[in-house]
């Protein structure tokens, strides 16, 4: 591979240092004491400027700037939490004879982005900047590759910035090292789940875990990612779903079970869509969709307050403020087609719904039975204008193969969708416990596979057997934890809440 001016360069330093006998890839500990942003926020200061609070420090992380002023340099370091200034006196690291420490190793060989430690104590410039200046320095580890340099001019304007979004989620190691302020959104994802796993765990609930690959893809209409089991010689399929799993472990005897999972769906890409995604699913016995909906709203707005300004349930989701504390709007399917479109699906067979879809210029084919035309209606004409979080309640039988039927309205079951800001977070059922009426369900899936359904479920002869030997009453839902962390940190693409997006291969 044909390597840049810079990178041959570094590659003729790594020599370097390691004629002058230091290993630039050291396997020994580094002992840190304290990161950059611990010092910046809390440093308390002397009328000579030094630290009255902190005394002696150990920091490591890489080096981003580097200004040398003969026998002194000033540069700054970035740890994960922030970057802060050192200071580098050429006797006080190197303060015998020997200088090459400071005039060849820091000096001459030393490059923006390399990792190293040091020791120091903390005061204040005469310009007024918190620093760290240096009396021990340790090289900790070398960068070959040169890290684009994105500068900032006084007045907080950038240049040379790391912005191209292909690149910036391809190089993920780059984009969060030169562009730190986007690691705030992993940290408050870490925060949401952390805060959801808590609220779960005080409510009794057990965390478990399901198969990712699995010989049926049950629990959800979508296309499944397929390979192959060699020693057992099966097709076998990347989870859509942990649905039927946990029901299982329902029928095993465990009052409550969740899972924070990983889905895989062979489906399109977009600022809302990622193959690989995550959901926290959890089910409970002796509950209903009701029960759900109440648990939702205190899970929801308990987890938003976690990282929430001040402990707001409120966010800003461009030009809309959301706000989280329940209770939420509770609204049928019907109603809500009904007050954004004027037309009522009440009772409406196959031929009068693709009536409704043609008055609404909606596209549909002839694969789509009765639950997917009003599933398209709904989706074009009603979920955009749904931005205070809203509970979408008691959808018609044929959306909904795995759900009770409503125990008062006839065709309908008892299922709800939550939505803000148009879009679905959560999908909640009081679960179908009746192993007959289940396989019904099933069968009717198997006909809509037969007109070129490819999103529908498939026969799981286990589940059924599962369920032949009981389950209780039972409430269960899925909450999807990238779209949610979208809204709670403002993104408006998928992809800038996953670490490491899908990606097509790179040229």
């Amino acid at each position: 591979m044909e390597r840049s001016e810079q990178e041959l360069v570094r590659r003729e330093n790594l020599r370097r240092i390691r004629e002058m006998g230091i290993e630039p890839f050291p396997a020994a500990t580094f002992p840190v004491t304290h990161l950059a942003t611990d010092i910046l926020e809390q440093a308390e200061f002397d009328d000579e400027n030094k630290a009255t609070n902190f005394g002696e420090v150990t920091l490591a992380g890489r080096v981003m700037a580097v200004r040398v002023m003969g026998k002194a340099a000033f540069a700054g370091l970035q740890d994960s939490s922030g970057r802060i200034q050192i200071y580098v006196s050429r006797d006080d690291i190197a303060p015998g004879e020997d200088k090459a420490l400071y005039n060849d190793l820091f000096k001459k060989y030393l490059d923006l982005g390399d990792f190293i430690g040091i020791k120091g104590f903390v005061f204040r410039t005469r310009t007024g900047e918190v620093s760290v200046h240096v009396q021990e320095f340790t090289f900790l580890g070398k960068a070959l590759r040169p890290l684009p340099v994105v500068k900032t001019d006084e007045d907080g304007n950038t240049y040379d910035a790391f912005s191209d979004p292909e690149a910036r989620y391809r190089m993920r190691y780059v984009d969060l090292t030169v562009n730190p302020q986007y690691k705030e959104i992993f940290r408050k994802r870490s925060r949401l789940i952390t805060a959801m796993r808590s609220f779960l765990d005080d409510l009794g609930l057990m965390e478990v875990e399901t198969p990712i690959l699995q010989p049926i893809h049950g629990g959800a209409a979508a296309r499944p990612f397929a390979t192959h089991h060699n020693t057992l010689d099966v097709p076998m399929y990347l989870r859509i779903a942990n649905e039927l799993y946990l029901k299982r472990l329902i029928v095993a005897g465990f009052d409550g079970v969740y899972e924070f999972a990983k889905m895989f769906r062979n489906e399109g890409m977009d600022r809302t869509h990622n193959p690989e995604f995550t959901a926290v699913e959890f089910y409970v016995a002796y509950k209903d969709y009701n029960w759900m909906m109440d648990t939702c709203e205190a899970l929801l707005e308990h987890a938003v307050k976690s990282v929430g300004e001040n402990g707001s349930t409120r966010v800003t989701v461009g030009d809309n403020e959301i706000d989280f504390k329940g209770p939420y709007r509770r609204l049928t399917m019907a109603d809500a087609i009904m007050e954004y479109t004027g037309e009522d699906i009440n009772g409406a067979d196959e031929a009068e719904l693709r009536a409704i879809c043609q008055r609404l210029h909606i596209h549909v084919d002839k694969t789509m039975g009765r639950g997917k035309l009003i599933d398209e209606i709904f989706g074009e004409k009603v979920e955009g204008h749904l931005i205070q979080p809203t509970f979408i309640t008691d959808y018609p039988v044929e959306m909904s193969p795995l759900t009770k039927k409503h125990r008062s309205k006839e065709g309908l079951v008892e299922r709800f969708e939550l939505m803000v800001n148009g879009k679905e977070i959560a999908n909640a059922y009081s679960e179908l416990n009746d192993p007959i009426d289940q396989r019904e369900r099933f069968e009717e899936q198997l006909k809509l596979a037969d007109r070129g359904d490819d999103e529908s479920m498939p026969m799981d002869e286990d589940f059924l057997r599962a369920l032949e030997y009981g389950m209780p009453p039972t409430a269960g839902i899925g909450i999807g934890i990238d779209r949610l962390v979208m809204l709670l940190t403002g993104q408006k693409s998928i992809q800038e809440v996953l670490f490491f997006p899908q990606m097509k291969p790179e040229a």
